[in-house]
């Protein structure tokens, strides 16, 4: 009698807990359904703007009461951010940005001639680009240790301009225009959309193609072709060493070659003699130009670089030819160099700002990028971006400030008052030799490996840029990566993954079954969760045909005949799942549906806000018998309780 009594009791406990635990279920399931509704779009644009507007107010409420004078230098030093930093500048940081300004102005002034001469244009222009640019950023800028100048990969691309030297540089404002437009617009994100496997394989096939390019120096070679694709500059190579040719060129420039190569070597084995690679090409150029002066070298073939206009940049304003035949072709080339740039510039900002901690203002460097360009096109400059070999000199040789810019740049300066006449007798082939030193930093065979180890699709688009580049143009490279780059976020989407997921011992999560083996998979029971964030048209009836694929060789027999157990509800965790468009609304009453005929139910378990919004709005969850939970482990408990 007691003990029957005793069992009616735990029955009764058990009853009554499984009742609470139910209406804690439903309570839950309630959090669900009876959320507030989610924002509209415009009321999300009206906050956003109100937001924008009420950030300024407060700015400008702060500066109302402040004289004229004050008002001034804070918008002042807004657009010229030395006016900032300047105010705390020291005589010891002054020591340091002198020394690395001297340092890497023994590297840019070789450089900039040889980079000038790659992109089929009188030297002078290179030296131009390393005055006032630098200038310009070291006032507007944000990145401390970012050396600007021309650069080796921007004068590949304006190698492909068909036009020759004066009409090259005249187009060049068309180039900065494009540079305007990004930076005034503030479009600089658009440089996201190059993926960075893109940009190893496009630096990887600009520098073998930079690197054929100057055989036409090492050579000595008269006649070159102008095409950049290594089918056609081989060819030229082969038809040109069949031809008499002087060796003294090739003698000179390789040693030269090895020379340099040699004190990098040297200046990564051991630190303190950083400086030794640094000014290896300026003291190469001196040297060689001292053995063709004393050996009339040039008299026996050796070719050399002649005359070198110097003085001041000259205005280029009246040289902006926007009536010039070959318009379409400079806007083409303008906007391939204005994305790279973009790209490249804030690449080498970020990497040097993340050593040092300190944080890139995007809008102001954008400005600064497009403002440094535009100006240098009235002073007859080229293409200038942030150089990653400059910086990385400036950096070790102990840089502060954009200082180091400002000493390099007067430096450069007065080499053109007064040094030019004595570059009269530099060989051609060292300049070569400069340039094929710069290369092989730029092909990062690591860095190819490991893309490929991580993600073969992000490997294509880096193979596609370096193919691309390698055997038609350098636009098309980039053309290719990009396309293949936005044909993988396409293919995500409307591909989505979808995983099985099984209970982990011991715990209440729920995971993919591949993932973990571990995991136990419920009797009964199929747990599918959707790895895209958007159900949408693109993907919707992939996902639907997935999931009853899934269930159908899920009840189908075994590899022994066994038939396996009969599912009676698929639970659709959305955790995953951001939004939801009518396509994805409609497949997923196609799937209850089908679903349904089968005598199989549906739950939905963890929805985001705008998806149950829209679940709720359609009359999905009604269909559905109201079965939407919190948690998967809730959806689960309903089929026992059921």
């Amino acid at each position: 009698m007691a003990s029957s009594a005793m069992e009616t009791c735990i029955s009764e406990d058990v009853h009554m807990q499984v009742d609470i635990e139910k209406n804690a279920q439903d309570v839950r399931s309630q959090w669900v359904l009876n959320a507030p509704e989610p924002p509209s779009p415009w009321r999300v644009v009206a906050d956003s703007v109100r937001k924008t507007i009420s950030h300024y107010q407060l700015k400008f409420s702060s500066l109302k009461d402040q004289p004229c004078t004050t008002l001034l230098l804070s918008l002042l030093q807004v657009i010229f951010p030395i006016l900032a930093w300047g105010r705390n500048y020291t005589a010891t940081k002054f020591r340091k940005d002198l020394l690395a300004g001297l340092t890497i102005a023994s590297l840019c002034i070789p450089q900039s001639i040889g980079y000038a001469t790659l992109a089929n244009l009188d030297p002078q222009y290179g030296l131009y680009t390393s005055v006032v640019p630098p200038l310009i950023y070291a006032v507007m800028g944000t990145s401390r240790y970012s050396n600007w100048s021309c650069g080796r990969g921007f004068s590949a691309v304006i190698l492909n301009d068909r036009e020759s030297s004066r009409p090259c540089c005249r187009s060049s404002g068309l180039y900065k225009a494009d540079f305007a437009c990004y930076s005034l617009c503030w479009l600089g994100f658009l440089v996201d959309f190059l993926s960075h496997a893109a940009i190893v394989g496009f630096v990887a096939g600009a520098a073998i193609v930079i690197g054929l390019q100057q055989l036409k120096g090492l050579l000595g070679i008269t006649h070159f072709t102008t095409k950049t694709d290594i089918v056609s500059v081989m060819k030229a190579v082969w038809e040109a060493v069949h031809n008499p040719w002087n060796p003294r060129n090739f003698i000179l420039g390789f040693s030269f070659l090895i020379f340099i190569l040699t004190t990098r070597f040297l200046g990564k084995r051991k630190k303190k003699l950083f400086w030794l690679a640094s000014i290896s090409p300026l003291l190469s150029v001196i040297l060689s130009t001292l053995i063709v002066f004393l050996t009339r070298a040039d008299k026996n073939g050796v070719k050399i670089v002649k005359r070198v206009k110097g003085g001041l940049n000259p205005s280029s304003i009246h040289q902006l030819d926007f009536d010039n035949p070959y318009i379409g072709e400079v806007a083409r080339i303008g906007l391939v160099v204005a994305v790279v740039a973009l790209a490249e510039s804030i690449a080498v900002g970020r990497s040097f700002a993340s050593i040092k901690g300190y944080q890139l203002d995007g809008n102001k460097e954008m400005m600064s990028i497009g403002f440094t360009n535009i100006i240098g096109s009235f002073t007859s400059c080229y293409v200038a971006t942030g150089s990653f070999s400059r910086t990385a000199v400036n950096y070790a040789a102990g840089c502060e400030t954009l200082v180091s810019n400002i000493v390099m740049a007067i430096t450069v300066l007065l080499s053109l008052q007064f040094l030019t006449k004595l570059l009269y007798y530099t060989p051609t082939a060292i300049l070569a030799s400069v340039i094929l030193s710069a290369l092989p930093g730029l092909i990062d065979i690591t860095e190819a490996y490991k893309i490929w180890k991580i993600d073969k699709l992000d490997f294509l688009a880096c193979t596609g840029a370096f193919f691309g580049v390698l055997f038609a143009s350098v636009e098309i490279g980039l053309l290719v990566a990009v396309l293949i780059s936005f044909s993988k976020i396409i293919l995500i989407s409307i591909r989505p993954g979808t995983e099985t997921l099984g209970k982990l011992p011991g715990t209440d999560l729920f995971c993919d079954v591949y993932q973990y083996p571990m995991a136990v998979k419920i009797p009964g029971v199929m747990i599918i969760r959707v790895k895209s964030a958007l159900l949408c048209f693109a993907n919707a009836n992939f996902v639907r045909e997935r999931i009853i694929k899934w269930v159908t060789e899920e009840e189908s027999e075994d590899d022994k005949g066994n038939s396996r157990d009969t599912i009676q509800l698929v639970i659709l965790d959305t955790s995953n799942l951001v939004n939801i468009d009518t396509s994805g609304i409609s497949s997923l009453e196609e799937l209850h549906k089908s679903l349904s005929s089968h005598g199989k139910q549906l739950a939905i378990a963890n929805p985001r806000w705008q998806v149950i919004h829209k679940l709720k709005v359609s009359n999905f969850v009604g269909k559905i018998g109201g079965r939407v939970f919190l948690t998967v482990e809730e959806a689960v408990g309903c089929k026992s309780v059921g």
